[in-house]
């Protein structure tokens, strides 16, 4: 297995100094599947202060209580943990205290799946107690020993669990998933900002749609709001789907980017409270894009997501159903709205939306192609279509006579004109239109 120069000094210097010493957990899994590893974890039996006296100045203790030591190196940090046996979890995330033990399996026997519990050292050796391999080439995520334990142990791996099988595109074994089912109500005592980071991580994953529609009872622990979507005949023959499936269609249809991933989950959480039905049978969500705005900020407030990407959700949520004119004028409006970013990112809200629709009205993908190659051609020529670009600054128009709240007042009435192709963005044209009277 090809690891890194510095963890290979690691392992060596430990190994020299008379410990065994493993690289283990998600390396491992990964390098094994033919991933790039984030990082790369050793656990020893060396105790934490032989460790530190091995590293010497190199070594730092960032988590002695837990056996855990760093070890600065020109690649950057690497944790050293000590073999060990966790303590009892009473609050169902961490364990109360550790033991140190000497035995490798007796430490890999703690670790959630068996994907996650295999071990290799500097001489190739694989320790892989609990079939962790051949859970991998069948692509199949298994917990180590009782999954009731291990999800009571800690509730958050249930999330980690969703997550890597989205992100791995690996099925989840029966009893593994039935326990993540039964243990669920667990996730409450879960913080949310711990939620919040497995939740980003599990929908940009290739198959969070499939993971997400096994599993809405799970989501609906700490977003109940997702529940009444499940099943919700839309009763309208723009759609083949429920709203739930039309929105995990809409997220799986989009880039894997974090926002746009959330806003398509999102984008409809407003409609069965908005749902009525007309005369002739047939189901309507009038105003459903403000309800869905409402519920969906209250819904990142609570796993405390910042404010920048919680406006950005929001921001695409209350525009995915309005219609994106294709004109350069219609173009330039709505790039000063949004911005050329959240515009793309809207383009894309809208192009998986339509496809997560009944298939013969699948036409506007024409449409908001169209509009991507109009916003493209204004931003090849230098469209002005915010302050940022216009020709004139708030120095010219203080230079004319012009304070306070004028200044700004003037300098967006010419962008509006701008914008409307009523004047040039030159400024010598936009000086001259203050002076009329």
């Amino acid at each position: 297995m090809d690891m890194p120069e510095s963890v290979k000094m690691i392992l060596s210097n430990l190994e020299a100094a008379g410990h065994e010493a493993w690289c283990v957990g998600g390396c491992v899994r990964d390098t094994l599947l033919g991933r790039e590893p984030e990082d790369w974890d050793v656990t020893t039996s060396a105790l934490p202060e032989e460790t530190m006296g091995v590293f010497d100045g190199q070594a730092m203790p960032t988590g002695l209580k837990h056996g855990t030591v760093t070890v600065r190196t020109a690649e950057g940090p690497v944790e050293v943990t000590t073999y060990r046996v966790d303590g009892a979890y009473l609050d169902h995330r961490r364990p109360e205290s550790v033991t140190f033990t000497h035995s490798i399996d007796e430490d890999l026997a703690r670790r959630d799946f068996t994907v996650n519990a295999i071990a290799i050292n500097l001489f190739g050796e694989l320790r892989d107690p609990f079939g962790g391999r051949k859970d991998l080439e069948g692509k199949i995520l298994r917990c180590v020993g009782d999954p009731d334990q291990r999800f009571q142990e800690d509730a958050l791996r249930i999330l980690r669990g969703m997550r890597f099988a989205a992100v791995l595109d690996f099925e989840e074994e029966r009893k593994t998933d039935a326990s993540m089912e039964r243990n669920r109500e667990l996730l409450r005592e879960i913080a949310p900002e711990r939620i919040q980071v497995e939740l980003v991580k599990l929908i940009c994953g290739k198959n969070a749609g499939w993971v997400l529609e096994n599993h809405p009872k799970i989501i609906g622990v700490f977003w109940p709001e997702v529940l009444p979507m499940v099943d919700f005949d839309q009763r309208n023959h723009h759609h083949c789907y429920d709203v739930w499936q039309h929105s995990l269609f809409a997220l799986a249809s989009t880039p894997p980017i974090p926002e746009l991933r959330c806003a398509a989950l999102l984008h409809d959480i407003g409609k069965p409270s908005s749902f009525t039905v007309d005369t002739h049978g047939v189901g309507h969500f009038y105003g459903h894009a403000n309800v869905s705005c409402q519920l969906a900020d209250e819904m990142l407030q609570r796993l405390k997501f910042s404010t920048v990407f919680r406006e950005r959700v929001v921001r695409l949520v209350e525009w995915h159903d309005r219609n994106i004119p294709r004109t350069d004028k219609g173009l330039r409006r709505s790039l000063r709205s949004l911005g050329e970013a959240d515009l793309r990112l809207l383009l894309d809200l809208k192009r998986a939306d339509n496809l997560a629709q009944a298939p013969e009205f699948h036409g506007r993908q024409e449409e908001i192609r169209e509009a991507g190659e109009i916003l493209d051609k204004l931003l090849e020529a230098d469209a002005c279509f915010s302050l940022k670009y216009l020709a004139v600054r708030g120095g010219d128009l203080l230079e004319r006579g012009y304070s306070g709240p004028a200044v700004g007042e003037a300098l967006n009435w010419l962008l509006d004109k701008v914008i409307d192709g009523e004047l040039p963005n030159e400024k010598k044209a936009l000086l001259d239109a203050l002076d009329l009277p």
